[in-house]
Formats: structure tokens, C-alpha cells, sequence
């Protein structure tokens, strides 16, 4: 079953997306134009993404003193991607957008990541130049966001320092104004800034003409010194090579400096950057009086002090695309391991009586896919996988419902969306990265060797449980604060749409156990969450974060399979036969795991918190 019979399945016949066309945004498409759509993306990911996902893995981004080097072919797919309009699929036509939903493009640069997810397809440069969109100036519009969305320019964030990590409170980046003129330039309030930043996807590279960071710094107060805490950080528009309002470069260097490129265990293709903002490598001159010309030149977002807000806007977009990158590389190692499963003899099958196990030696080997160990990793491989590829959907139909639904629809998506986001980061990048591990189980030493892709998917889906916030923040996000903001209305409104699928599967006889199961498990979820609370103390509720978001986790997704079950009611085929035994199987194995880790929630369980550093 390819990629693409799964999409048309899951937008098409379980989510419904055709009907997304009766609204006005999205009158002009059809089915037709979704379809042209989805294969364009198909044909790009074959033809300049796949045949070189070892090539980029090998040849790794260095640095010539001068410039980044990457090889052609990232080169070529960057263009073709460009080229396909995928950059600005969900804009305006005004602006060159094919007011494209937001769930096609989901599914479409699905394509990509499955292909070779390290070569990358856009996505900081589309949630930078979308950021600026909803809070940039008209000019900071039409000068930055414009030229990332043609791919002309490309974009990044930068939240992270060496010596802050996740912390972003502890940022120590500042942002001066640029001389006694810093507000009359038409760009924006013009700072000069000074730092350096860590982990930065794609800060360095010669792809684009330009590259557009949004850089979180802090404006010092009127003592000279950094406001402690979040409220202090603002947030820049920085370009490596400086502009004019016309959107033409100048010929200078902004002074942004490559200090080093991190060497990965995977994403090897991405370049990942340590930069320098204003060490002086770069001068730009100046005509404000008061200016020394030091410093990197910043142009303000916003408002000064809303920029850790205004950057969220960037973030929770890439969350969903992190979970989607973890998710195709599951689906990558899934589908190898399938294919390597069906080809590959080995063993012969079980016979004798209830006691005694026989082996004919005189019989010919058997394909390891007729072992029933070798299924039970296929099926765990299809449950994660295409399970978080059904969730990733929905969490995208929400973002089309928050912006073309009517008001009530629009609120009830966004409060969704902040319940959903830390699952839809975190469940695909723990469960599909066992999904690539149990790839390389299936094919035994093969795995291990760099003759099979399969190590390599593993070694890309690695970071996913780190970046754009590891676990342990998406924990502490989601019991911390999605699930007590407003009274708890996200956490009802989920809890009601489990309940619906419920009673829509109990009319299935063979549903109706997994319907049960699905209440249950909500009532424990439910109940542990009023006891990880139930003492007041977050220090006690929050100690079993972790724990807590994989249970949660795995409820949405035993939901997310139940509802994608009782969707598969039409003609049988194999392809719905193979859904409904992933769901069974994400029943009979999976869902029971979250009694253990219910248990140390529900017991505020102090076992790890209170452990003294020397015990260690």
C-alpha cells in the first residue's frame, strides 16, 4: 500500500477534506486540483528528493572559510521545491498563494520528509515569513515574508545559546538601539545586536540569495542592565546581507558570522549552525547620529517585550512539522522493512503437537513475514506510523477549521490545537523512532550496516524528541498549562470528541470492546490528572510530566484509531483489512501500557524528584 492510497484515504474518506471546498477561501479548488496538487509533491520527492537521501547523509555540509558548501542536489530540490509554489501554497492569491487547506499542503510535504526528510522542504522559511505575516509591519511584509514565500530568500529562528539551551529566560543576546535614529527607518525600529546563537537549522548556506533570521534578544532597560525572565525578549528581523525597502540587496554584510557548523547524528544534510551576531567580522555603516556601527543590524517585530509570543506563532507551526518528519521517517522504515520482510527467507514454519515444537529441516525456508514475531513488528511499525500520520491530519484540519470555521468551530479548533500540539510534536518522535528501531530488528544485521537505509532513518528521527522542545518541556507544557487553561475546556472538548467516537463505534460489534476501552482509558486519564493536582503543589504534580504525556499520548492516539476504524466500513479490501488490525493491535498492545505509567502520575511519585545528586 503506497503513500499516496494513504492520504486519499485519510483526507479524502476519513477526514473529509473535499468538504472544506463549500468554503469560501477554498471555492476555487475540487478534488482535481487537491489530486494535481499531491502529485506534483509526489514527482519532486521522487525524482530530486529520494535518489539522494544517502548522498546528503554522506556528504555532509563543510565550510570553505568562505562560504557553506552543500551538494548540488540539495541545490536542485531546494529550486524544484520553489518552483512547485509549495512555499506560499496557503497564502493568498494576491501575494502568489494558492489559498491552498492547510491540510493538503500537510499531506503533500509529506512527500518530501518521507523522501529525504534532512534535505529539508521549507519549513522554517514558511513559518518565519507566516510569523511575519500575522505580525510584521506592511513593509516588513511585503520587503521579508514576500521573497521567502518565492524562494528567493530563506528564513530561520533563533531562540537558542550555548549556554541557555531550552532556557530562554536565561537568553543573553541584547538589542541596542541603532543611534538617536533607530525608530525612523522604514523597515522597522533599527537595534543593533549582539550574541551568539546555537542549533540554528539552516543558518548558513549559499541555496538563497538571503537569509532571514528572527532572533530573540532582550533591550536592556534604562540601567543598562537585561530584564530578567521572558518579558524582556523582543524579536528581530536579521538579514545576513542587508536590504533596501525595495526589497534589492545594498552589497553589504550584515554582521551575522558562521562560527561553526554542529556535525549530527542525523539530518546531516540541514546545516546547523553556531552564530555570531555582532562580533565585528561585518561593519555597517550608518547614518544615525549617536551610532558607532557596531553590532548586527535588527529590525523589531511587534512590540518590544512580546517577542517569546510572537515567536510561538513560528513554533507551534514547526511542532506539527516536527511530528510530521517523525512520522514519514516511520513510515520510511515501515515501508523497507516490509518490502525486506517479504523477500527475505529464513526459518521454517512451526508444526508438531500442543507440547513438542518440530521443525522439517527438509522443508524449504519460509519469508521471515510469515513469522508471527516478524508481523507483530510490522503491525506496531503501521500503528505508530500511520496512526500519527491520521493525527498529524487532524491537528492540520484543526488549523483550517481555527481559520475559515465560524466562530464557535474557530474557537473550539484553537483550544484543540493547544491540547494537541505537545502529542502531535512528542507521540510520533518517541513511537515512530521504536518504529525505525524495530525496522532494523526485522532486518537483523542488515539493519546495522549502512547497506540498508534503515539505520539511517533511525539515526534522523533521533533528534526529533529533541528539538522544537524535548519531552521533558512538552510534559511539562501539556500538564503544566494546556490542560488547566480556561477551566480545563480544551481537555472537555477532547474528552466529548473521544465520547462521540465512542458511541459512533459501539454500533460495530467488533468495535464495541475497543469503544469501552477508549472510555476507560479516558477515565483514567481524567482521574489522574486530578490527583497529580489534587495536592496544589506543581512541584509534586509536574515531577511525572513525562509520564503523564505518553499516557495522554497513547489515549489520543487509541482514539485516533478507533475513529479511522470505523471509517474503514465500506467495500472490504486489504488496505482497510490492514487498518483495522493496526487498531487492533494498538488496543491489544498499546493502550494497556498506560496503567503503569497512570500509576506514578496519580501517586505524585517522588521516587526521581527527590533523589539527592550524590546518590548518582
Amino acid at each position: 500500500m503506497s503513500l499516496r492510497s494513504t492520504l486519499d484515504f485519510l483526507l479524502f474518506e476519513w477526514l473529509e477534506v473535499s468538504n472544506l471546498q463549500q468554503r469560501e477561501r477554498f471555492a476555487d479548488h475540487s478534488r482535481e486540483t487537491f489530486d494535481a496538487v499531491l502529485e506534483t509533491c509526489e514527482r519532486i520527492a521522487k525524482e530530486k528528493y529520494a535518489p539522494f537521501n544517502r548522498l546528503v547523509d554522506v556528504e555532509e555540509p563543510h565550510f570553505d572559510g568562505e562560504k557553506v558548501i552543500l551538494p548540488q542536489a540539495t541545490h536542485d530540490a531546494q529550486k524544484a521545491y520553489a518552483a512547485s509554489g509549495m512555499l506560499s501554497a496557503a497564502q493568498d492569491y494576491d501575494i502568489g498563494g494558492m489559498q491552498l487547506p492547510y491540510t493538503v499542503e500537510a499531506a503533500a510535504n509529506s512527500f518530501f520528509a518521507m523522501a529525504s526528510v534532512s534535505m529539508g522542504s521549507g519549513l522554517l522559511t514558511v513559518g518565519n515569513a507566516n510569523l511575519l505575516m500575522a505580525h510584521g509591519t506592511e513593509l516588513q511584509r511585503k520587503v521579508f515574508a514576500l521573497n521567502e514565500f518565492s524562494g528567493r530568500w530563506s528564513g530561520t529562528m533563533c531562540l537558542s545559546e550555548p549556554q541557555a539551551g531550552s532556557s530562554l529566560s536565561d537568553i543573553t543576546t541584547r538589542a541596542v538601539p541603532d543611534g538617536d535614529g533607530f525608530s525612523s527607518d522604514p523597515l522597522g525600529a533599527r537595534y543593533r545586536l549582539k550574541g551568539n546563537k546555537m542549533w540554528i537549522s539552516a543558518g548558513d548556506h549559499e541555496l538563497t540569495e538571503n537569509i532571514i533570521h528572527l532572533v530573540l534578544a532582550k533591550i536592556p532597560g534604562a540601567d543598562g542592565k537585561l530584564i530578567p525572565g521572558v518579558r524582556g525578549i523582543s524579536l528581530f528581523i536579521v538579514p545576513k546581507k542587508m536590504v533596501t525597502p525595495d526589497a534589492e540587496l545594498t552589497g553589504e554584510r550584515n554582521d551575522v558570522a558562521l562560527a561553526g557548523l554542529n556535525h549530527k547524528c542525523g539530518w546531516r544534510g540541514t546545516t546547523n549552525t553556531l552564530l555570531n551576531f555582532g562580533e565585528g567580522k561585518f561593519k555597517v555603516k550608518t547614518d544615525n547620529a549617536g551610532s558607532d556601527g557596531s553590532g548586527a543590524v535588527g529590525y523589531l517585530v511587534g512590540e518590544p517585550g512580546r517577542g517569546l509570543s510572537y515567536m510561538f506563532h513560528m513554533m507551534n507551526e514547526a511542532r506539527i512539522g516536527v511530528g510530521m518528519a517523525a512520522t514519514m521517517l516511520g513510515m520510511a522504515g515501515y515501508e523497507a522493512s516490509l518490502a525486506y520482510a517479504k523477500s527475505r527467507p529464513q526459518g521454517r514454519p512451526v508444526a508438531g503437537g500442543s507440547v513438542k515444537v518440530v521443525k522439517d529441516a527438509a522443508q524449504p525456508q519460509v519469508r521471515i513475514i510469515e513469522h508471527a514475531d516478524i508481523k507483530r513488528m510490522l503491525l506496531a511499525q503501521k500503528s505508530y506510523s500511520e496512526g500519527a500520520l491520521a493525527l498529524e491530519l487532524y491537528c492540520a484540519k484543526l488549523v483550517d477549521e481555527q481559520h475559515t470555521g465560524d466562530a464557535a468551530s474557530a474557537d473550539e479548533a484553537r483550544l484543540l490545537l493547544e491540547v494537541l500540539t505537545p502529542v502531535a510534536k512528542s507521540w510520533p518522535s518517541e513511537w515512530c523512532l521504536e518504529a525505525n528501531s524495530l525496522a532494523i530488528q526485522i532486518h537483523g544485521g542488515y539493519g546495522y550496516t549502512r547497506d540498508f537505509p534503515v539505520e539511517q532513518y533511525w539515526r534522523d528521527n533521533r533528534l526529533n524528541m529533541i528539538h522544537e522542545g524535548t519531552h521533558g518541556i512538552q510534559g511539562l507544557d501539556l500538564l503544566g498549562r494546556k490542560v488547566l487553561m480556561e477551566e480545563g475546556r480544551g481537555v472537555h472538548l477532547l474528552a466529548a470528541r473521544m465520547r462521540e467516537t465512542a458511541d459512533k463505534a459501539m454500533v460495530f460489534p467488533d468495535l464495541a470492546a475497543d469503544a469501552k476501552a477508549l472510555n476507560t482509558a479516558l477515565q483514567k486519564v481524567i482521574a489522574a490528572t486530578q490527583s497529580a493536582w489534587s495536592s496544589g503543589q506543581p512541584h509534586e504534580a509536574l515531577a511525572n510530566a513525562v509520564p503523564y504525556l505518553q499516557a495522554f499520548g497513547h489515549l489520543v492516539l487509541a482514539w485516533i484509531w478507533l475513529d479511522v476504524s470505523a471509517s474503514c466500513r465500506g467495500t472490504k479490501t486489504p488496505a482497510q483489512t490492514g487498518r483495522q488490525a493496526a487498531a487492533k493491535y494498538f488496543y491489544h498492545y498499546e493502550l494497556p501500557k498506560i496503567d503503569a505509567w497512570l500509576q506514578v502520575v496519580s501517586n505524585r511519585d517522588m521516587t526521581c524528584a527527590n533523589l539527592l545528586e550524590e546518590a548518582f
